[in-house]
């Protein structure tokens, strides 16, 4: 297997404690233990010099990089200051939309089903189901049967549809609650060092927009995000990012063309000097198991794994 090999991570929270609805969620401390396995057998590069050393040659064996999407609050307040204790580097992906007190529609559907009163939640008047809420594993399951309904609903209905079954549910949490990065809390990143990437406007699923509509979320963010911090942005994360589903060769074409020099998907794989690498749809993996040995087993798979074809 050639050792000249990057895999890049993804991430999206790391919770200041473990969540019981949601047990397989990255924390503070499973992140740390994370960042002293990934020092301790992977080199660890910030992600512009690793795509850098990737087509000059000079790629180490198993570099690795850290990336987060979306834009949570918790990336600056908890990942952060444990990037900085490992003296690592990561880059962050920011849905600009949500900045200062925004919330993403699937958060909307999470907090919605959290606190709504048992023993069951009825959206039945929303075009949607009934489901049993009683207990944890019944919560979990009504959040992901929700997910998936509306994810690939339109953007403008998917958030209206999450808004309803929020008020359904009991009303919007508080402002204690809010989830997602501040501006301040953006250019403190930034201004630590971390790399700030695009991620459209709104995280709309870039397949289901007409073309004008898609490649306007792709150009409001990179210039927002350019506004915000006074610098040129260059990276790019493809919303939700499977190739063929989520996006396809036309908004690979518009990336490039609006200036971009890479992007990043969500399909596994590692990426490798030569013919076949694509900058603009590079593969990354989202590490989920808690312990250990299947932490380092799983990564050393997603080495193995071959991304899907470009052609």
């Amino acid at each position: 297997m050639n050792t000249a090999s990057l895999s890049i991570l993804i991430y999206h929270r790391v919770l200041a404690r473990p969540d019981p609805l949601f047990p397989g969620e990255v924390d503070a401390r499973l992140f740390e233990r994370q960042l002293r396995l990934l020092k301790c057998f992977f080199t660890p590069l910030p992600l512009p010099q690793a795509l850098q050393r990737l087509q000059d040659g000079s790629l180490p064996p198993r570099a690795a990089c850290i990336t987060f999407d979306d834009g949570y609050a918790d990336n600056a307040q908890i990942a952060l200051p444990l990037l900085q204790k490992y003296g690592l580097h990561a880059t962050f992906f920011i849905a600009s939309g949500y900045l200062d007190g925004g919330r993403m529609w699937n958060d909307c559907l999470i907090d919605a089903v959290r606190r709504a009163p048992a023993p069951r939640l009825d959206l039945r008047e929303l075009g949607l189901d009934c489901w049993p809420i009683g207990t944890l594993a019944q919560r979990s399951a009504a959040i992901a049967a929700l997910l998936g309904k509306l994810k690939y609903l339109p953007c403008r209905q998917r958030q209206a549809l999450s808004e309803q079954v929020s008020l359904r549910a009991g009303g919007w949490p508080g402002r204690e609650t809010e989830p997602m990065l501040t501006v301040a809390q953006l250019r403190a990143l930034h201004q630590a060092g971390m790399q700030i990437g695009a991620h459209t406007v709104r995280h709309p699923i870039l397949s289901a927009l007409p073309e004008r509509q898609a490649r306007q979320e792709i150009v409001d963010g990179k210039t927002q995000l350019e506004q915000w911090l006074q610098t040129p942005v260059d990276l790019f994360a493809y919303p939700n990012g499977k190739r063929d589903r989520d996006y396809g060769a036309r908004h690979v074409a518009m990336v490039r063309e609006l200036g971009f020099t890479a992007a990043v998907a969500t399909d596994w794989g590692a990426s490798r000097p030569g013919p076949q690498l694509d900058l603009y749809q590079l593969p990354r993996f989202t590490p989920w198991d808690r312990g250990r040995l299947m932490f380092l087993w799983r990564l050393q798979q997603n080495l193995r794994q071959t991304p899907p074809d470009a052609s």
